[in-house]
């Protein structure tokens, strides 16, 4: 069964790695092999990793789409999951369930709970203020 997208105008997609970007109008894209696909609202880039939570996120991102760079990533991975759990001992439970998907190499999952670490830390920063 094929992924079917559709591109807005002028938005970005990563597919297997390749980033592309979308013209002045409405794409429609079928992905007919299984390959991981982030849609630009999905990413992360290294400029926006400004806290530890994106930067997990990123990092999560990296594995997804080069899994191959897998062994590479997991030690800044395992860094980011310990620091953050010293600091913020809350976020356990979403960080168990991400660390789950990542032990199982289900890096899209993963990224759509490291997303829910985002979201909670962001309410963190804003109670704090």
């Amino acid at each position: 069964m094929s992924l079917k997208i559709t591109l807005k105008p002028h938005e970005k997609i990563v597919v297997g790695g390749a980033v592309i970007a979308n013209g002045a109008t409405t794409c429609h894209l079928s992905v007919e092999n299984k390959v991981p696909v982030l849609r630009q609202t999905d990413i992360i880039t290294e400029a926006e990793a400004t806290t530890p939570c994106r930067r997990l996120y990123l990092a999560v991102q990296l594995m997804y789409i080069d899994g191959e760079k897998y062994a590479d990533i997991l030690p800044l991975y395992r860094d980011l999951v310990a620091d953050l759990l010293a600091a913020v001992p809350s976020m356990k439970d979403l960080i168990t369930q991400t660390d789950e998907y990542i032990i199982k190499r289900k890096y899209y999952r993963a990224l759509k709970h490291a997303r829910k670490l985002i979201t909670y830390e962001e309410e963190l920063l804003r109670n704090v203020s």
